[in-house]
Order: structure tokens, then C-alpha cells, then sequence
């Protein structure tokens, strides 16, 4: 049998109080003989109360073992908190109210599709994915279904070289400086203000909202950053990681085309409510003839829905199935929604007979849409075929342009002319920003209203509480008023004379207390 080592043997003679804190005979100075196995009552072979080194050796590796087990226990803890914080906050993102629910086999289809090992490199039937398209897309999945729709799109249709946007990475632009960081910040706030996600001033939804529109107006240096792009970017984030909603922003700007009307010349967004006017003409002429007698043009109230593909004034379920049909159809879906919209709340806006109230019905009852009326409008809008009548007005529009161009009018006339144009569009900008101003107040004003509610019941709550203590205090106040007269009257002289110094004390005391 071997000799202890001299080291070990200085371990058996040294105070528990000088070993390290995992060591066996410091843990178990002051504890229960009988509480643990560091005990040494328990034996090891060795005499009661004295241990080998082999001993030792066992207990240091059993606590070095269980250390190991703590520790990655602790791991384990840290990465199912940091799993529950990343359910949480997609619970978040995702709280709104979907439309047109998914059926089991319809979600069973997109689990299959969405798991595809080829699905990035192999072209899928069009009509089989614009048909499940058209069913539902699952609000889980939704971002891997856009995800999924836009590599199929490119897999179709390849960009020129030239339209390209570059090839710079989203963590490279996060690394630079932008001139348009101002109008950004000042954005943030206004973008989905009711949402959880984003309603808090700087917090992961605004930081990730402000990465993201930093980096594209990095990329995008024509288009820099306009009014409406963070409403788009905004309902991407809450399906996708901030790098998956920039490929999909990035897509949807310049693959489907979107980015031109966010130009400063803004000619596409001019071209696309010309052609709003010409459907409307065309398709409602009731409609059109009662807009024209009221002087109303579909820039003042469909630019928003085109700049923000509607998601600055509708339901987010409601966005959220534009944006699946949108990925399917392109811009068209735009124009398909907008003429559905319109043509649903026809004999309203009909019944209306002012220009005011065309236009704040048109901005403000429009999109307060039931589950129903936006299941029936997505349904019409998917039957819809307009894209031939889109491409004539287009091609219209650019020859009345040079028309105009070509026959030039008067010097004095044109002169008056253009200062009334100019006017007039001063006119309706100033009236556009007093209705937006209006809409804003307005919904302060119910914010307040409910925290006027709140404070009113609070205050209810309050006067009842009082009302009972006052009829509790009342009935203490008869109960020893009671036991006053069922008292003899020396015993009561007794009671009011401690009253009288209890009294007298409390006043000293807080005499004392006072500076």
C-alpha cells in the first residue's frame, strides 16, 4: 500500500477554516454529522473521524463534479430565459388579428413548402403558389413566406445589372453615418405608435426600425429616406430579423419597383394617382363625377396608401394579406385594394356633401374596417384583372405629358396658370397636413377621454371606500358609545383620564419629532 504523500498528509492536520471554499472539510465544520456526504460519520474505509488520501481524493472530485453540473445548469437556466424573452417578444410583434384564417391542410401545405431543402433554387409552379397565396399565409410563418416568395420572384425575373442596388452588406452600412438620421428619429415615434413592439420611445422595436432605415438610406443614396418607407420597413420587422426585413425591403424597392415612388421628383406616385382617377372613372363613374364636383383628387387621401402600402391608417392583419398578395401580384394589388375600398363605401361617400366631409370620411371611416368587410375586400381584390387598364393609363399618361409639353400656352396665361397651380398645391399640401394634424388629435383626444374614464371610475372606487369607512367609523362610534353607558361612572373616569394621557403623550412625541 503506498505511503500519503507529505502535501496530503499536511491536509489531514490543517484548521477547516484554511481550506478553500469547495474544500470537503471546510464545508462540513459546522453542519449536522448526519447532513450531507461530506460527513464524517459516513466512512470511507478509514477510522471514524480520519480519512485516507483516496478519500479526499473522491470527495474533491465528486464537489469538482457537481460544480461542473452547476454551472452548466446555470447555462442551461440562461438559455431557457433568453428562449422565453425571444417568445415573448414574437408573441409581441405578432399581436394583431388575422384575416382569413388558415385551414389545417392549408397550414400543412406551407410547412411543406417551407421546409423544402430546394426551395431557393428550384422554380415551383406559379399558379400553385399564387394559389395558396390566396387562401392564407400562417401569421407564425408569414415572414418565411415572404422570405420564400421573393427568392422564388427572383428566380423568374432577374434585374439588370444597372438597376441592381449594391452589394453592400446590412452590418457594413450599420457601421457608417447618415445625413438623414434627423428625419429618421423624428419618424420613429409616428410609426406605429398604438404598438407594443415600437410604442416604446428607443426600445428594441425603435432601435431595430432606426438600424434598418438608417442602413437603407445608406444603400439607396436617390432615394435616401422618405415619409412612408418606415411604415413598410415597420411591418417587416415584426415578421423577421432586422437582416431578413432588409433583403425583403430591399426586394420589395427594387425588384417589384417601389422605390420610384419614394424619388424627389415623386412622377411615380403622380403616374399612380392618375391611374387611380382613370379606374374610378371607368369602373364608378358616380363616384368619380361626385369626387370632381368637390374638387377632390386621389393625392388627398390614396398617396398615403400607396406610400405606406396602407399600413400607416389600416388594421395590421389587414396590411399584413396586402403584403402576402403583393409579394404574388406586384403593385397592382395596390390599386385593386384601393378601387375595392372605395367602391365598398360608395353610397356613403355619395350621401356625403361637403368637401370636409368627403375627405375625413375618406381618411378616417375607410379604414376603421370590420373582420368582415376586409375579408371581403382581400376576396375582391384577388378576382380582381386590371393590369392591361394600368398600362394603358400609364402610357396615356406619359402623352397627355407630351401634349402639354409640346403646346406651350400664352406667356401671360401660362404665367397664370402655373401661379395657380403652384397655389393650389400649397393649398392642398397646407390641407393635407391639417387633416393629418386633425387625425392625430383626434386620436389624443380618445387616449385622453379613456384616461379621463380611468381616473372617474378610480375616483368612484374611491368615494365608495370612503362611504364605507364613514359608515364602519359610525358604527364603531355607536358600539362605544354603548359600552360608555353600560360602564359604572368611576370606571369610565378611569377611561377618559387614559384617553386624556395617551392623548398628551402623542403630542409630546410629535413635539420631539419636530425640527
Amino acid at each position: 500500500m503506498n505511503k500519503p504523500s507529505a502535501s496530503m498528509h499536511n491536509v489531514e492536520h490543517m484548521d477547516g477554516r484554511e481550506l478553500l471554499p469547495l474544500s470537503p472539510r471546510a464545508l462540513n465544520q459546522d453542519q449536522d454529522p448526519q447532513a450531507g456526504p461530506l460527513s464524517t460519520e459516513q466512512g470511507f474505509g478509514g477510522e471514524k473521524g480520519r480519512r485516507s488520501p483516496a478519500d479526499y481524493r473522491a470527495l474533491w472530485k465528486k464537489a469538482i463534479h457537481q460544480q461542473i453540473l452547476l454551472i452548466r445548469m446555470e447555462k442551461e437556466n440562461q438559455r431557457l430565459e433568453a428562449s422565453r424573452d425571444e417568445l415573448h417578444i414574437r408573441k409581441m410583434k405578432l399581436d394583431y388579428q388575422e384575416v382569413c384564417q388558415c385551414s389545417k391542410e392549408l397550414q400543412a401545405l406551407w410547412d411543406r413548402k417551407l421546409s423544402s431543402p430546394c426551395r431557393t433554387k428550384v422554380q415551383w409552379d406559379k399558379e400553385e403558389i399564387h394559389s395558396a397565396v390566396c387562401q392564407g399565409v400562417p401569421k407564425g410563418r408569414r415572414g418565411e413566406a415572404w422570405l420564400l416568395l421573393s427568392q422564388q420572384y427572383r428566380l423568374r425575373h432577374r434585374l439588370p445589372q444597372r438597376q441592381q442596388p449594391p452589394e453592400t452588406s446590412y452590418q457594413d452600412l450599420l457601421k457608417q453615418l447618415t445625413a438623414q438620421q434627423h428625419a429618421i428619429l423624428v419618424d420613429l415615434g409616428r410609426t406605429f405608435p398604438t404598438h407594443q413592439y415600437f410604442s416604446a420611445q428607443l426600445g428594441a422595436g425603435q432601435l431595430s426600425l432606426y438600424n434598418l432605415l438608417k442602413a437603407y438610406s445608406l444603400l439607396d443614396t436617390e432615394v435616401g429616406y422618405c415619409q412612408g418607407i418606415s411604415f413598410v420597413a415597420g411591418l417587416l420587422l415584426l415578421h423577421m430579423s432586422e437582416e431578413q426585413a432588409f433583403d425583403t425591403l430591399k426586394f420589395l424597392m427594387y425588384d417589384l419597383g417601389i422605390r420610384r415612388q419614394y424619388c424627389p421628383d415623386m412622377i411615380s406616385l403622380q403616374i399612380q394617382m392618375y391611374q387611380l382617377s382613370r379606374l374610378l372613372h371607368d369602373y364608378h363613374r358616380n363616384l368619380y363625377n361626385h369626387l370632381e364636383e368637390h374638387e377632390i383628387c386621389p393625392s388627398l387621401y390614396a398617396a398615403p396608401w400607396f406610400l405606406t402600402l396602407f399600413a400607416s391608417q389600416f388594421p395590421l392583419g389587414f396590411v399584413a394579406r396586402i403584403f402576402d398578395l403583393l409579394f404574388v401580384q406586384g403593385t397592382e394589388v395596390i390599386f385593386k385594394v384601393a378601387l375595392c375600398l372605395l367602391s365598398s363605401h360608395e353610397g356613403e361617400i355619395l350621401e356625403c356633401d361637403g368637401f370636409e366631409s368627403i375627405v375625413d370620411y375618406l381618411k378616417s371611416t375607410i379604414p376603421t374596417l370590420t373582420q368582415s368587410q376586409m375579408e371581403e375586400t382581400i376576396t375582391k381584390a384577388v378576382e380582381m384583372d386590371i393590369s392591361k387598364q394600368l398600362h394603358a393609363y400609364e402610357v396615356e399618361y406619359h402623352v397627355l405629358q407630351d401634349e402639354l409639353s409640346d403646346a406651350p400656352p400664352p406667356s401671360e396665361e401660362s404665367d397664370r396658370l402655373d401661379k395657380l397651380e403652384k397655389s393650389n398645391a400649397q393649398l392642398k399640401k397646407q390641407n393635407m397636413d391639417l387633416l393629418e394634424k386633425l387625425q392625430a388629435a383626434r386620436l389624443k383626444i380618445q387616449t385622453l377621454e379613456s384616461s379621463v374614464e380611468s381616473f372617474l371610475s378610480r375616483e368612484s372606487k374611491m368615494k365608495h371606500l370612503i362611504r364605507s369607512l364613514e359608515q364602519e367609523k359610525a358604527s364603531y362610534q355607536k358600539t362605544i358609545e354603548r359600552m360608555r353607558s353600560s360602564l359604572p361612572s368611576d370606571a369610565l373616569a378611569d377611561v377618559e383620564m387614559t384617553q386624556l394621557k395617551s392623548s398628551n403623550n402623542g403630542k409630546a412625541k410629535a413635539a420631539c419629532k419636530k425640527p
